[in-house]
């Protein structure tokens, strides 16, 4: 990776572009993944490159109900595995719970080596190898799930993904969680709680949150759940970014 001096300006963003080109050249991400990592990138700077009050209130809620599902799941794809791969093993070891790859541009030899680097970055429960079930409602790659992981949870957390495994998911009964930063995207007005956030600094709130709110009974989390609106979170997260593109065309 190229070394890049911790005083650019644009340390974070450029980190996690060399992260992504990196997982391209390991095989863990696909060439088209670099385009979702640009859009990302986009709705972040609109966003200011923070965690909005509304971001971190949906990141409360989507650990509310991890806490209060009866079998939750995590979904990881190659951004994801470039981005993020110690995090998503931190939280899933957090919540006792199995970490599954899941791609659309499906290779078994991408799934294995990203299946690796979990394992190797300490996942215990790893599935996704040997998929044998698929999601109804879906005709590509990303429909192939596995018993004891995605395909039986009631709770799925789906980071970086498109709004048609979203739409499938909500299709079966289950609830979702996205972390999207476009808060237009069909995946975030789809999903049950959506966390408009970059996913570096969301990931690892998310667990903090999990393991504050593990203790609490079950009547404060389904309090926390329900106090949630996603439409209003969303429409905060749209009201955000106009207000911080009037205070930099004010500071111009």
């Amino acid at each position: 990776m190229t070394d890049i001096p911790k005083s650019h300006p644009r340390y974070a963003s450029l980190v996690a572009r060399e992260r992504v080109a990196e997982g391209v050249k390991r095989g863990y991400t696909s060439i088209q993944g670099l385009i979702a990592q640009g859009r990302g990138e986009c709705f972040d700077y609109l966003l200011g490159e923070r965690t909005t009050p509304s971001a971190a209130a949906a990141i409360r809620a989507a650990a509310a109900l991890l806490l209060l599902a009866r079998r939750p799941a995590i979904s990881v794809n190659g951004n994801v595995a470039a981005l993020v791969p110690e995090e998503m093993v931190a939280l899933a070891q957090a919540l006792d719970i199995p970490l599954e790859v899941n791609l659309f541009h499906r290779s078994e030899e991408r799934v294995k080596r990203i299946a690796a680097l979990l394992r190797e970055k300490g996942a215990k429960d790893v599935l996704g190898e040997q998929p044998d079930i698929s999601l109804p409602g879906l005709d590509h790659a990303r429909a192939l799930a596995t018993r004891g992981g995605i395909y039986d949870a009631d709770v799925v957390l789906i980071p970086l993904e498109d709004g048609d495994r979203c739409e499938a998911l909500l299709a079966m009964g289950k609830r979702v969680i996205a972390i999207d930063l476009n808060p237009l995207s069909r995946t975030a007005k789809k999903a049950t709680v959506s966390i408009v956030d970059n996913i570096l600094r969301a990931v690892p709130q998310l667990t903090e949150q999990v393991r504050q709110l593990s203790s609490k009974p079950r009547s404060d989390l389904e309090r926390m759940l329900n106090e949630y609106d996603n439409e209003k979170s969303l429409a905060q997260a749209a009201q955000d970014i106009r207000e911080h593109l009037s205070s930099q065309f004010q500071q111009a």
